[in-house]
């Protein structure tokens, strides 16, 4: 085969490697993400309950 059909062959190899990589690398990066909004909710509704729990026993 002629040089140039071996370089195509490794550019598609090359592009498949990367797009593999970076879509391991995003997906990652979107659980940490998901991961710490989901830890902001968790943290706004326990204040939210401890807020309640404390506006009760001062009678409000």
């Amino acid at each position: 085969m002629p040089i140039w059909v071996w370089l195509v062959l490794a550019g598609i190899l090359v592009s498949a490697v990367m797009t593999v990589r970076t879509a391991k690398q995003e997906r990652k990066e979107d659980d940490l993400y998901i991961e710490q909004e989901g830890q902001k909710y968790i943290d706004r509704m326990n204040e939210e309950i401890e807020r309640k729990k404390s506006d009760v026993q001062h009678g409000a």
